[in-house]
């Protein structure tokens, strides 16, 4: 349980995480490289439950009201795959390492995939409503799989590297503080 310092810090942090998340989205970029996936998962590993789950959803939000909503099958789906992305993350933290980061960022991407690129094919006409149609689909969404896979692995490198070098001069910084005091 965080004390009120402790849960003044986590929301400030959150706030900036959303400032970020909104920012790059409403931002010109690459199709999909955008910092939410790489949100999700941070919140799932390092925020409470209840923040960790906000916090995508309501960058997708402020960012959906700038940008524009859209058909909501498809939108009710992205905003699934990211809480999915924060579930991994409560999954990561248990086993905290590089490699598990490193795979939770890339199950992130995988899932948002499949399951927004279903959701396309299912909620639009664009594609036909049959096996043949649905990998037409996916094929060819996998240029912005590659954008979102890259932007996935950039913004984790970035968030989770920044708070992990903060958090050993924290560290360090109250060690020293310490000896001080002896």
């Amino acid at each position: 349980m965080l004390s009120k310092k402790g849960k003044t810090i986590e929301f400030i942090l959150a706030i900036i995480l959303i400032l970020i998340g909104v920012s790059f989205r409403i931002l010109p970029h690459p199709w999909n490289f955008t910092p939410i996936s790489a949100l999700a998962l941070f919140g799932g590993v390092y925020l409470s439950k209840r923040i960790a789950l906000i916090l995508p959803l309501t960058a997708m939000l402020i960012s959906d009201y700038f940008i524009g909503f859209y058909e909501i099958g498809i939108m009710a789906s992205v905003y699934a795959s990211f809480l999915l992305v924060v579930l991994l993350g409560f999954l990561v933290k248990k086993h905290k390492k590089w490699h598990t980061i490193l795979g939770g960022s890339i199950a992130g991407s995988v899932l948002f995939f499949l399951i927004t690129n279903f959701a396309v094919w299912a909620f639009t006409l664009w594609y036909p409503h049959n096996f043949s149609g649905l990998m037409t689909n996916y094929l060819l969404a996998l240029p912005f799989f590659r954008n979102a896979l890259i932007g996935d692995l950039f913004y984790v490198a970035i968030f989770f590297g920044t708070f992990e070098i903060i958090s050993v001069f924290v560290k360090r910084k109250f060690v020293v503080m310490e000896k001080l005091r002896v």
